[in-house]
C-alpha cells in the first residue's frame, strides 16, 4: 500500500463505478472502472508536504480525486469528472459525497461544448494515426468518443448530463466490436459534432459555471475536517 491510499479508504466521501459499466456499454470483459473523491483532513495542509490531489488504488483500477483537485477540474466542464457526479452505479456515499451529487448543476455550463468537443477530437485524431499506422484502430476509444459526442449534445440541448446512450447503445456495441466500416464511423462522428455545435448556440446551460457556490462549499468542507 502507498503511503496515501489510507485517504481513499478512511476519508472518501464519493466512489462510483465509471466507464463502460456506468454506460451501459460494458462486455464480459470489461474492468470495472471506479471513480471517487476524498477529502484529506485539513490539518494536514498545515504540512510542508501536502497530502496529494489524487491517488490511484488501493482497488485495481481505482482512480479518486482530492475535493479541491475535483472541483477544480469539474468546473473546467472536464467530462470525466462530470460524469463521477452522475454515475447511476454509486458504491459509497457520504452526506458529504450527498453534497457533492446534489451540487452537480453548479458545474455545468457551455464550456462543455469545448471540453466535450476537443477530448472527442483527440481521441479521433489518435484513431486515424492508429489506423493509418496499423490498418485499423482501437475501436473501444473510438465508440467512447461517440458516446461523449451524444452525451455532451443531449447535455447542451437539455440541461442535464445522461450516463444512458439509450437508442444508440446496439450501434455504440457494433463500432466496439469493429462491424461498422471506418467511413460510417467518421460520418456519424461528423453529424454528432455538427448537432454539438447547434446544440451550444441554444443551450439553456449559464455560460460560465457557479464557481462561487462551488467554492463556498469546499470552505465548508475544509472547516468540517478540522
Amino acid at each position: 500500500m502507498s503511503q496515501w491510499e489510507h485517504l481513499v479508504e478512511q476519508h472518501a466521501i464519493l466512489s462510483v463505478v465509471a466507464g463502460s459499466r456506468a454506460f451501459g456499454l460494458e462486455t464480459a470483459a470489461s474492468d470495472t472502472d471506479r471513480r471517487g473523491v476524498y477529502v484529506a483532513p485539513t490539518a494536514a495542509f498545515w504540512r510542508m508536504t501536502k497530502p496529494p490531489a489524487h491517488v490511484e488504488g488501493p482497488l485495481p483500477e481505482q482512480f479518486s480525486w482530492e475535493a479541491e483537485r475535483f472541483c477544480e477540474l469539474a468546473l473546467k466542464g472536464n467530462p470525466n469528472l462530470l460524469e463521477v457526479l452522475h454515475s447511476p452505479l454509486v458504491e459509497r456515499c457520504t452526506p458529504l459525497g450527498t453534497e457533492l451529487r446534489e451540487l452537480a448543476p453548479a458545474f455545468l455550463s457551455r464550456r462543455v461544448h469545448q471540453t466535450f468537443g476537443r477530448y472527442a477530437q483527440s481521441q479521433l485524431a489518435r484513431a486515424q494515426a492508429r489506423r493509418e499506422r496499423d490498418g485499423e484502430p482501437r475501436w473501444k476509444p473510438v465508440m467512447h468518443m461517440l458516446r461523449l459526442l451524444i452525451s455532451g449534445a443531449a447535455l447542451l440541448e437539455t440541461g442535464v448530463l445522461q450516463t444512458g446512450v439509450g437508442e444508440h447503445r446496439d450501434r455504440l456495441l457494433a463500432v466496439r466490436r469493429g462491424e461498422l466500416p471506418w467511413e460510417e464511423v467518421g460520418a456519424w462522428c461528423d453529424r454528432l459534432g455538427d448537432r454539438l455545435d447547434r446544440a451550444a448556440a441554444g443551450s439553456p446551460l449559464p455560460e460560465s459555471p457557479d464557481a462561487e457556490r462551488v467554492e463556498d462549499w469546499l470552505v465548508s468542507v475544509r472547516r468540517r475536517a478540522l
